[in-house]
């Protein structure tokens, strides 16, 4: 079967492979795959690939070989999955714990979106505790987290007040209900209860200063790239007591499939709304990514199997 293989070139990091198909494990159902979407993070991991990783963990699709333990769907059900890697193929063994099944109103281009900014956003929330009458400041909130971000806090009772550099983008974030959109973290009117910031660098310890007393940061990522450098001295004239936690999608006792089944449900039932900037056919991977890791694509990039 053909497959997108890491090159380790930063000219084109990726490029076609034939590969054997993959031979589930008893737990694992065989997807033949009908999108994909890739994921910022995806284009840092391309830059220095590990022996034999495959990229690929958001796909949809259809079971082609049912796991033969008997859990997960049957062959012939659209599926929307978050395999740990090897998903731009024609096909991808995924655990059945990473499975949830998809309604026929929900497009295979939907679903591709949804499993890592997904599930990074309702496990944040969650993470967050209850958010209703709080104020929520998020950074970067152009990525395909900060949509998810925005559209479930502000259904919550949120009063969010996103960070984006970008005009149109903003008015997008405001649609999907933003209280208020701001270009930069200093223009952030705080104090907010709770701080969710995946941009790192400068703005963490800008995000920080505006945490009301014993208000929460949550740290789940570093989109800049940059290191952050925090001055314990300056919280004497800042946020008293204020907590500052890291934030790791992955780090839980749960499978992906429950959270995959809550995000297909809210999208059938149009109160989630996949943001996807770009639309391809797969052969157009290695451009798309060059774009994403240029911030050229907002929302999700999703690309199609002919």
């Amino acid at each position: 079967m053909k497959a997108f293989v890491a090159t380790g070139r930063s000219d084109r990091t990726v490029e076609f492979a034939e590969v054997e198909v993959p031979e589930p494990r008893a737990d694992e159902a065989l997807v033949k795959v009908d999108a994909y979407s890739v994921n910022r993070g995806e284009t840092f991991q391309l830059e220095s690939p590990p022996p034999g990783w495959r990229p690929g963990k958001d796909v949809a699709g259809l079971v082609v070989q049912a796991a033969a333990d008997g859990s997960g769907p049957a062959v012939g059900r659209r599926v929307v999955a978050h395999p740990p890697a090897a998903g731009w193929a024609e096909y991808v063994a995924v655990p059945t714990g990473s499975l949830a099944r998809l309604p026929e109103r929900v497009t295979a281009a939907q679903a591709a979106a949804l499993p890592l900014a997904g599930i990074t956003a309702l496990r944040l929330l969650r993470a967050a505790g209850s958010v209703t009458g709080k104020r929520v400041l998020l950074t970067g909130a152009s990525g395909g987290v900060g949509h998810y971000l925005v559209e479930l806090a502000a259904a919550a009772g949120a009063l969010v007040t996103a960070v984006s550099s970008s005009t149109e983008r903003g008015e997008r974030l405001a649609e999907l209900g933003a209280a208020s959109v701001v270009r930069r973290v200093e223009e952030a009117e705080g104090p907010f209860d709770l701080v969710l910031e995946s941009t790192g660098g400068a703005n963490l310890p800008l995000a920080l200063a505006r945490l009301a007393p014993r208000g929460e940061l949550i740290w789940f990522g570093q989109a800049s790239r940059k290191p952050v450098e925090l001055d314990f001295f300056a919280f004497f004239a800042g946020p008293a007591s204020a907590t500052v936690r890291h934030f790791s999608y992955a780090d839980s006792d749960q499978p992906y499939a429950a959270d995959l089944e809550t995000l297909v449900r809210l999208v059938a039932e149009g109160r989630l709304h996949p943001e996807i900037g770009r639309v391809e056919d797969w052969s157009r991977t290695a451009e798309v990514l060059e774009d994403l890791r240029e911030r050229r694509v907002r929302g999700n990039a999703v690309l199609t199997l002919s």
